[in-house]
């Protein structure tokens, strides 16, 4: 396990995105675009998800915002906002079903940069299989 402390979620996360090979599944609850501000850290970490579907790795994300559900599908990412009262809370990203990233990080400026935020870094844990199949569960609901 890999802490992720605060402003370090770009640095650490980007390069996996980078490695990804296959797949990269993510559940976020506020994810934000910057297309005017393309040195924000936010955006470079969103050109790293342009990147991995162009060269051929599928994502696929769930979060609350249709705006965001709507640039991502734009961009080639199968994106969608559950069709539910309940909220969705919860921030993943699973990488080549064998890493995971959990923990407090939206993919807004304020996470990245000024809130106080926790995420973790998992690879090849016991239960690794737990968050594949929750975030498949959402995906097919």
């Amino acid at each position: 396990m890999e802490t992720i402390i605060g402003s370090q979620f770009p640095q650490k996360v980007i390069p996996l995105i980078n490695e990804a090979k296959k797949s990269i599944d993510i559940i976020v609850f506020d994810w934000r675009w910057y297309p005017n501000d393309p040195g924000n850290a936010v955006q470079l970490f969103n050109q790293t998800i342009v990147r991995a579907v162009r060269r051929g790795v599928c994502v696929r994300v769930i979060t609350n915002s249709q705006e965001i559900v709507e640039i991502l599908k734009n961009v080639g990412v199968q994106a969608k906002k559950l069709l539910t009262k309940n909220l969705v809370h919860a921030k993943i990203m699973i990488i080549d079903e064998n890493l995971v990233v959990i923990g407090s990080h939206n993919y807004t400026q304020h996470a990245f940069q000024m809130n106080y935020e926790l995420s973790v870094i998992l690879r090849d844990a016991e239960n690794i299989s737990d968050f594949p199949n929750y975030f498949n569960k959402l995906w097919l609901s």
